[in-house]
């Protein structure tokens, strides 16, 4: 079994953006996006995409 990247896609990247952009209309601030997999972690927030 290989292990999971929890590397995003481009289509997690997008959505995130997407999501912070609704967000913002509303007055809600999207704290993070995290992948998870096999004992290692994503933060979308920490490379910079919010």
């Amino acid at each position: 079994m290989r292990p999971y990247d929890p590397s995003p896609s481009q289509e997690d990247i997008d959505v995130t953006q997407r999501i912070v952009e609704c967000g913002k209309l509303l007055g809600i601030e999207l704290l993070d996006h995290i992948i998870i997999g096999d004992d290692q972690y994503y933060s979308l927030k920490e490379k910079g995409y919010i």
